[in-house]
């Protein structure tokens, strides 16, 4: 019996070994993206924030227009809600922390009298709301690892297409922000109507000021940036989902790592002690037996 015992504890150390060089080696590749992943995040941010300035500056040189254009009415009967999760698991919450924050607003909003159109990005968001009962109108896959530009503007003439309709009246993002290799924060953030700072809408600015001449009127340059902005917006929490995944991947990968070892030494020990006493039972039994021999003589 010891010796049946012995061969599946073997068998189980095997098993182990092998599991532990899969997440080691997730480990060190998810390691090696998140750098990647953050000088991609770094390249982006003079892009969107000139968009932003742009913006501002538009909205401060016809404050009248950019109340009209940007602020968001007061009865919202249609929304869009965009939620950005990851292609893959094996990532600890970063999906699960995502689509729950996605599923509570899409709740809220119901609750005041909105209908719901649902756009998620990650082969993870479609099945987990659809097993809630919550019709997902698009689904983006393929790209949620390391997404291109392209991919963003794909997603935001998708989003931004029933608001420049006038079917919908708010445009909201749930993603997660990256704030550093170690810290993540699921974020909700109105995409549409265009967000800008208090100051600029109360046209009584303290510390912007603007001084640009724009040749279109505000009115038309501001619905012309509007979908650029949404798609840099996109894009931005696009690159900072891909590092918040490989984070939370290499962060439970590395968990995981750890587990393994220890169960493997833990199971060292018991195939250990199990050998040991088929050693101690075969002795023993070799002494009785010549014992009795010596008897008999």
């Amino acid at each position: 019996m010891a010796g049946g015992q012995e061969r599946i504890l073997r068998r189980r150390i095997k098993s182990v070994a092998a599991t532990r060089k899969i997440t080691k080696a997730m480990e060190l590749i998810a390691a090696s993206q998140i750098a990647k992943s953050q000088a991609r995040i770094a390249q982006n941010r003079p892009y969107r924030n000139g968009m932003k300035r742009i913006i501002v500056e538009a909205a401060l040189g016809d404050p009248a227009v950019a109340k009209k254009m940007l602020i968001a009415p007061e009865n919202v009967s249609q929304a869009v809600v965009l939620v950005i999760s990851g292609d893959r698991g094996l990532s600890g919450a970063y999906n699960s922390s995502v689509m729950r924050a996605g599923e509570r607003l899409v709740k809220q909003l119901r609750s005041d009298g909105a209908q719901v159109r649902l756009f998620v990005v990650g082969k993870k968001a479609p099945g987990f709301f659809r097993f809630r009962g919550m019709e997902v109108e698009q689904s983006f896959v393929g790209f949620a690892d390391r997404p291109a530009f392209v991919n963003a503007r794909e997603v935001a003439r998708a989003v931004a297409a029933p608001f420049t309709s006038g079917e919908a009246q708010q445009v909201h993002l749930v993603s997660t922000k990256f704030l550093s290799a170690g810290s993540q924060s699921v974020s909700i953030e109105q995409l549409l109507p265009l967000s800008m700072p208090e100051t600029v809408i109360d046209d009584a600015p303290k510390k912007l000021k603007g001084y640009t001449e724009f040749e279109p009127e505000v009115e038309q340059l501001l619905t012309f940036l509007a979908p650029r902005a949404i798609e840099s917006e996109i894009f931005t929490a696009l690159l900072e989902g891909a590092a918040s995944f490989h984070s939370s991947q290499q962060r439970a990968m590395a968990a995981a790592t750890d587990n393994a070892d220890e169960l493997g030494q833990t199971l060292s020990r018991i195939m250990n002690r199990a050998r040991q006493d088929s050693i101690t039972t075969e002795i023993m039994e070799i002494v009785s037996g010549a014992e009795a021999l010596r008897s008999g003589k």
